[in-house]
């Protein structure tokens, strides 16, 4: 799920909640099998490879990516007053 941010009057903030399905990345040991499936939070994570049929699937983990956007973010902008 995806938080929706809202502004309601008195500045007071609410987060609403979408029905998002997250994107997992998995790759087979065996065959090198590389491949992505949208899962529940709640589905078990696959195990078995759909191209081999071997039980050598793991999940692929790699960094999130980041965007700063603003100012305040680089070192030019700190003595700016």
């Amino acid at each position: 799920m995806r938080p929706v941010w809202s502004a309601r009057p008195a500045q007071r903030i609410v987060v609403r909640w979408r029905n998002t399905v997250p994107t997992y990345h998995y790759r087979c040991k065996n065959c090198g099998y590389d491949f992505t499936k949208q899962q529940s939070f709640e589905d078990d994570p696959i195990t078995v490879c759909p191209q081999c049929h071997e039980e050598q699937v793991r999940k692929v983990f790699s960094a999130v990516p980041i965007e700063f956007k603003g100012s305040g973010f680089y070192r030019t902008d700190s003595g700016k007053k």
